[in-house]
């Protein structure tokens, strides 16, 4: 039970981390929403079948868990390690952003 991430998945985290620091002028904040989602991940790994499948409009083997705004996708790999695809904006086209 355990998580690693995408490298598109890290490039979301530091812009993540960048927008709030910057728009908030607090990186405190953007840390602490990092960590949030450092939980989250947590709790993916120990509850791995928790988020949303998103086979049929997504891709096969896709989940997705809310996090506020944002959509954490992941993928569950050799039985219940979970890898982080990518942590995105709800409000954006989700469906293009996966298919590239």
């Amino acid at each position: 039970m355990a998580h690693r991430l995408a490298l598109e998945a890290e490039a979301d985290l530091d812009d993540i981390w960048y927008f709030i620091a910057s728009g908030s002028g607090n990186p405190e904040l953007a840390d602490r929403f990092i960590d949030s989602l450092t939980e989250r991940f947590l709790l993916l790994a120990r509850h791995p079948h928790v988020g949303r499948r998103r086979d049929e409009d997504l891709a096969p083997g896709l989940r997705s868990f809310p996090v506020g705004r944002y959509v954490i996708l992941y993928s569950v790999e050799s039985g219940r390690d979970v890898l982080i695809v990518r942590v995105i904006p709800g409000e954006r086209d989700i469906p293009a952003i996966v298919r590239g």
